[in-house]
């Protein structure tokens, strides 16, 4: 079963994109692929975007609508899922949009076995310019111990990820996902990605990294949440590492335990980047009080990771020694930053 034999489920996660669904639906629909649905998970938006999934499953017997308590964008994936019947599943986010070759191109990768996962390259949208973004690993096929050693043990704990763990950019064999329910936690609301991703290539048999391939249009608003405060981020982190450890214990991950380590180091520095951005006067006692505690501060500590950049470097200073100067120093840089 190769070609267009395969029948690919194309998920979209809606909640409250009015203004960018229907690019995002009409790209789907413009699919040179033909042995396809569409499935719209409107996860209680707010908004008229659950009048437009309406209007499309009434015009298009292609797709499907579902309407649902919220419950996050992992919850909307599941329950997408669900309802699928696809031998692979494509998600993509209701403020994307895609190239009408994609899934063909995508699908000529497939052998139809258990466990494959397809990736592909896209680009970064910003409000002025438009950046290809490639994957780090090399294009090829991945199997036995190369998928092993050369992708599954980078997954995670890389400064760098060898593949990004976005849920998009991949057509998936229904089969990564079995199971997998027992490591998702819907309340992650940052890294909700790599929660449900990690386990899913756990279980993969052959990852083909395309060449090229640029056909995911990631719209990225410049001047969004990255740098703005978020006060549940680091309960975030801890919840999502939770998982991952999980993940990588039972699915006997390569590298498993060090990789969560790592992982777990690079997402501290982006815990302190937040706090960074906390207005509020008692910044430095909160930063202490997650930095400074026993447990983060032996693991940044014991922990080796590779930190590249005169910024980042600064960060992971501050972060290891979050009672002295350089917390205020790292500061102020970021306030010229974000006023840029």
């Amino acid at each position: 079963m190769t070609g267009e034999s395969c029948k690919i489920s194309v998920i979209v996660p809606v909640y409250n994109k009015e203004a960018y669904l229907r690019e995002c639906v009409d790209s789907i629909l413009s699919q040179d692929y033909q042995n396809m649905e569409v499935i719209l998970v409107d996860d209680a938006s707010t908004d008229d975007s659950g009048r437009i999934c309406d209007d499309y499953g009434q015009r298009d017997a292609r797709v499907k609508v579902i309407h649902k308590e919220n419950g996050g964008p992992t919850a909307a994936c599941v329950t997408g899922m669900e309802a699928a019947a696809g031998d692979y599943y494509m998600f993509v986010d209701s403020d994307d949009y895609v190239e009408p070759a994609m899934l063909t191109g995508m699908a000529a990768h497939l052998t139809g076995k258990p466990g494959e996962i397809i990736c592909c390259n896209h680009l970064l949208e910003k409000q002025k310019t438009t950046e290809p973004v490639y994957s780090t690993a090399n294009p090829g096929v991945y199997q036995g111990e190369e998928l092993q050693s050369q992708i599954l043990a980078r997954l995670i704990g890389q400064e760098q990820k060898v593949i990004s763990l976005s849920r998009c950019m991949k057509l998936c064999e229904k089969s990564v996902f079995t199971d997998n329910e027992k490591y998702y936690d819907y309340s992650i609301r940052f890294g909700d990605d790599s929660n449900m991703m990690y386990p899913a290539f756990l279980n993969s048999t052959r990852v083909v990294v395309m060449e090229g391939a640029l056909f995911y249009h990631y719209r990225y608003v410049e001047g969004s949440i990255i740098h703005r405060y978020d006060t549940g981020i680091y309960e975030s982190v801890r919840k999502l590492m939770r998982c991952l450890s999980r993940a990588a214990a039972e699915k006997q991950a390569p590298d498993g335990t060090q990789a969560v380590d790592r992982e777990y180091c690079y997402l501290l520095l982006y815990v302190l980047k937040n706090e960074l951005r906390n207005p509020d006067s008692g910044y430095r006692a909160r930063i202490r009080e997650i930095l400074g505690g026993r447990e983060n501060r032996e693991r940044l500590r014991d922990t080796r990771i590779v930190v590249s950049g005169k910024a980042n470097r600064l960060l992971y200073l501050a972060a290891r020694h979050p009672g002295g100067i350089w917390p205020g120093i790292v500061r102020g840089m970021l306030k010229v930053y974000d006023r840029k």
